[in-house]
């Protein structure tokens, strides 16, 4: 049985896999938590992943485009602080930083490589 461990935001390390974008992540066995930082005019093209995602937005304003690009059931979601995005599994999606935000992105199951790790 794994050991339950405490965690400091202050004391995790961050990267920066592309531009206008700050990340921290804690990855366990069956799920990641990554704090997010992305600097207004951030984006990242359509992707898709095996994984569920919850996009839960501290503060700020995002745009998602959710299902495939041109298709007649893409759409677009603007989601603000105090708002949450479900993503099902393999559910194509783009976002935008329409101001500077903060996200808690939940990931089940862990994954090394998400969306902005493609580029």
């Amino acid at each position: 049985m794994p050991d339950a461990r405490r965690y400091s935001w202050s004391e995790l390390p961050t990267d920066a896999p592309m531009a206008n974008i700050e990340r921290q992540r804690i990855i366990g066995e069956q799920m990641m938590l990554s704090r997010v930082r992305l600097a207004k005019g951030f984006f990242v093209p359509s992707h898709q992943h095996t994984n569920e995602q919850f996009a839960v937005v501290l503060s700020g304003h995002m745009c998602f485009g959710l299902g495939a690009e041109g298709s007649p059931t893409h759409r677009e979601v603007e989601v603000r602080g105090g708002e949450v995005l479900y993503l099902p599994a393999n559910v194509p999606h783009s976002a935008a930083a329409l101001e500077d935000t903060i996200i808690l992105d939940l990931f089940s199951p862990p994954s090394e490589k998400t969306g902005v790790d493609r580029a």
